[in-house]
């Protein structure tokens, strides 16, 4: 992914009215939290910053009086009705360090019978902040009614770690509610009864 740089300025007022301010000015509050530090109140370019996070996990590069610090949004606060960004937490992190991120999960392909399923929507990785995956996407190529994924079936691109324990689910072939899974029997006696 390509790098993401977003312009900071500096914030002193705080509370609902100083936040309403800041996006009134076509910014957005934002904080970066570093382990054992104070917390950095900030304000980001509001529409950049919505076209930064629209990538999921993305790293950010926050530029302030000079400086350049990387950063991992970690809470996104958005309006539920419009859908503008109203605040943002951001972790500082290294290069080369591992953080945990949580990665959409995808399906990809037709399993040849039933339906795929997601048993969850994400995985907990662990990977260098720079390297975290936008997307993992789980094949269910040729897979049939009753045969599940598990995390120890994935994978994963180098350098990543699932965080969870292999045996966990993540995907199951089932067939619709009241519908008998298609076999090479039925499909025979289905033909029988045509004739």
């Amino acid at each position: 992914m390509a790098e993401i740089i977003l312009q900071a300025e500096p914030r002193a007022e705080f509370g609902k009215g100083a936040a309403r301010r800041v996006r009134r000015a076509g910014r957005v509050p934002a904080v970066m939290h570093s382990r054992g530090d104070l917390p950095v109140h900030i304000s980001l370019p509001g529409h950049d910053a919505f076209l930064a996070l629209r990538h999921v996990n993305a790293v950010l590069t926050i530029e302030l009086d000079g400086d350049q610090t990387l950063t991992i949004a970690r809470e996104i606060q958005r309006n539920p009705l419009t859908d503008v960004l109203e605040h943002i937490d951001l972790q500082i992190v290294k290069v080369g360090e591992k953080i945990e991120a949580a990665v959409p999960l995808h399906i990809a392909g037709e399993p040849t019978t039933g339906l795929a399923i997601l048993d969850s929507q994400e995985l907990q990785v662990r990977a260098e902040a720079t390297h975290v995956p936008e997307v993992i996407s789980i094949s269910v190529e040729g897979l049939n009614d009753g045969d599940t994924i598990k995390i120890a079936d994935l994978t994963l691109p180098e350098g990543v770690e699932a965080v969870d324990s292999p045996d966990t689910n993540l995907v199951t072939i089932t067939s619709p509610r009241g519908e008998e899974p298609e076999t090479p029997q039925t499909e025979a006696a289905e033909a029988l009864a045509e004739d």
